[in-house]
């Protein structure tokens, strides 16, 4: 299992997803594209999405703070790490 963070230094939901991440004490790589904006922009471009974080799981993308939020709520994260 596999969890990829995209993150930049500014954003309050990438703190949120980061701790609540930590608090299943589950290991992610983060990148942080505060000093890279090509890169931020190019992961805009291949998401769709306009904001961090931007959260991959197993290289599949299950979307920001929210989505990771409302999958712990329901207990589908669970269900998705065990796989």
């Amino acid at each position: 299992m596999s969890i990829v963070l995209y993150s930049t230094d500014y954003c309050p939901f990438c703190i949120r997803a980061k701790k609540l991440l930590a608090s299943k004490n589950l290991e992610f790589k983060e990148i942080n594209l505060s000093s890279n904006m090509d890169e931020l922009v190019k992961l805009k471009q291949k998401t769709g999405m306009q904001t961090v974080p931007q959260i991959f799981i197993n290289d599949k993308l299950i979307g920001g703070f929210q989505e990771l939020s409302s999958l712990e709520q329901n207990g589908d994260l669970d269900k998705l790490l065990n796989k």
